[in-house]
C-alpha cells in the first residue's frame, strides 16, 4: 500500500516537473485562474511550484555536472 502511495506521488511530481520544463521551453503555462474554487486553484499552483522547485534543482545539478555539456547549435 505504502510503495503504491510512492509510486503515485513520484508520478505526480514527474508531471508536474514535465509542465515546468514546458512551461521554461515553450512558454506556455497552465492556466490555474480558470480554476473557479479558491481551493482547487491553491492546491494546483503549490502541485506546480513542486514541479518548478524539482525542475530548477535538476537544471542546476546538471549545470555544475561534469556530464552534460551545452549543444553548441543553441
Amino acid at each position: 500500500m505504502i510503495g503504491r502511495l510512492a509510486h503515485y506521488a513520484f508520478d505526480a511530481v514527474l508531471v508536474s516537473t514535465l509542465l515546468a520544463g514546458v512551461r521554461r521551453s515553450s512558454g506556455f503555462i497552465v492556466e490555474t485562474e480558470k480554476i473557479s474554487d479558491p481551493t482547487f486553484r491553491s492546491v494546483a499552483d503549490k502541485y506546480l511550484g513542486v514541479g518548478e522547485t524539482v525542475f530548477d534543482m535538476v537544471q542546476g545539478t546538471v549545470v555544475n555536472s561534469s556530464y552534460f555539456k551545452r549543444d553548441s547549435r543553441r
